[in-house]
This record gives structure tokens, C-alpha cells and sequence, in this order.
């Protein structure tokens, strides 16, 4: 299909979270214990513990239990090659860059709001990447256009249903702007979603713009969460 002759307007990053640490986003290298947590941190901290793949994370040095889910994707499409420029959107706590350095990118810039434990191999940096300058910024650091874009980006829910899913989407149209616009020809996209989100329009724009747009559930992705990911690849050369 022929590009559209108009960018989509840029679309600014939800505000900054207002709680929770990089740590909070994973299990993290250091963890309180629930004696001054409320009943529900209790049951989260209880859960991942209790948890096989945040049990195998921690035995296997990943950041957190989202490592498994990019390392299933990439078994399965191939994703991340020898010599790839990565860019990881959303980075905290940090394993999805492990896992692009493990698998032999050679550049890895990750940006979050939150602070990110340096990674070896890779560069963090503490911006919302929506706001001027940082996207370019980020493509400076990678040394060139990035033959991968992820996005795990989550935002803090408030409890209302329609709110939370519009923050959802607007997540997904953010990142998948920011991948469309900086994407090497070839190039791959993978973004977070959830079942039942109406995520048509950008899912209609990421069949125009890539050869391939798949939804896959990784076996790490908790059973009872509507967690899923959108995978976008070979994005089509410009005309």
C-alpha cells in the first residue's frame, strides 16, 4: 500500500506516574517485605514469588519475568539479529534490553520515566520520549535508525474502565507513530495490548505499513491476564 501523505500528529505520552519504582515494574534487584504493605501488595509480592517464571528470572539473572515473554517472541519470528539496533520504549526495569543484548543487538538505547538500573551493553535514559528532541536523541545514541521497536509501555490504571483503556490505546498509537516514522525498512515492531482493547485504527496502520501484524500470547504471560502483544514485521520501504 502507498504511505499515507500525512504523518499522524504526534501524541503525547500519558502523564508521569505519581507512584511505584523501576524495581515496582518487575521484581527488580531489591524487594521490601509485606510487613508494612497494604493486603493487595501483600497478594502481588506473595504472587511473584510463588511465580515459576519470576522464579526462573531471578535464578537467571533477568530484571524481571517480562524477559520470557520477548525471548518466546523472538523464538518465534527472529526478531533480534547479530548487529541489530534495538530501541526499547517503556525499558523498566530493564529486561527486555538484556534480552536484545543477549541475543546480539549491538545497540540498545531503552527510555522510561522511571530510572533504570544501568544494563550492561546498553543505554537507559530517564525521559518521556513524546517531548522534543528525545526521539532524535535516542536515534543519536543508537547510532542510526533501530531495526526494532518494543514497547511495553503500561500506565497507571484508575480503576475506570473506558479511562483505562483509552490510555491504553493511546500508548500503542504513540509507540506505533514513533516506530512507523524511525523504522529502517525491514524493520520490526512489538507493543503491548490487551484482549478486547479496540486497538482498530492503529492495527489497521500497522497492516499498511509492515508486511506482517500478528497477535501472540507468550506461555509467561499470566494465564488470568488479557495481556497480549501485537507484532508487526518487515516494515515496508518508503515510496
Amino acid at each position: 500500500m502507498s504511505e499515507d501523505e500525512k504523518s499522524p500528529p504526534r501524541r503525547k505520552m500519558v502523564r508521569l506516574p505519581t507512584a511505584g519504582t523501576a524495581a515496582g515494574r518487575g521484581m527488580g534487584t531489591k524487594m521490601k517485605t509485606a510487613d508494612d504493605k497494604s493486603m493487595s501488595s501483600q497478594q502481588w509480592i506473595k504472587r511473584q514469588l510463588a511465580d515459576k517464571w519470576s522464579e526462573r528470572a531471578r535464578a537467571e539473572g533477568w530484571r524481571s519475568r517480562a524477559a520470557f515473554k520477548l525471548l518466546e517472541i523472538d523464538d518465534r519470528f527472529h526478531l533480534i539479529k547479530p548487529g541489530s539496533r534495538v530501541i526499547d520504549l517503556g525499558a523498566a526495569p530493564g529486561g527486555w534490553a538484556q534480552v536484545a543484548v543477549k541475543r546480539g543487538a549491538t545497540a540498545v538505547v531503552g527510555v522510561d520515566l522511571l530510572p533504570v538500573e544501568p544494563v550492561t551493553g546498553a543505554t537507559m535514559i530517564q525521559a518521556d520520549f513524546t517531548h522534543p528532541g528525545v526521539d532524535q536523541q535516542m536515534i543519536d545514541l543508537l547510532g542510526g535508525a533501530p531495526d526494532l521497536v518494543l514497547s511495553d509501555m503500561a500506565h497507571n490504571t484508575v480503576g475506570h474502565r473506558q479511562t483505562d483503556h483509552l490510555k491504553i490505546i493511546a500508548l500503542i498509537e504513540i509507540a506505533a507513530d514513533f516506530a512507523i516514522r524511525t523504522l529502517k525498512p525491514g524493520g520490526h515492531f512489538v507493543t503491548k495490548n490487551f484482549q478486547g482493547g479496540d486497538a482498530g485504527g492503529v492495527l489497521a496502520q500497522l497492516r499498511a505499513e509492515f508486511e506482517t501484524v500478528k497477535y501472540v500470547k507468550p506461555a509467561s504471560s499470566r494465564k488470568d491476564s488479557a495481556e497480549v502483544f501485537l507484532v508487526a514485521m518487515n516494515r515496508h520501504r518508503p515510496r
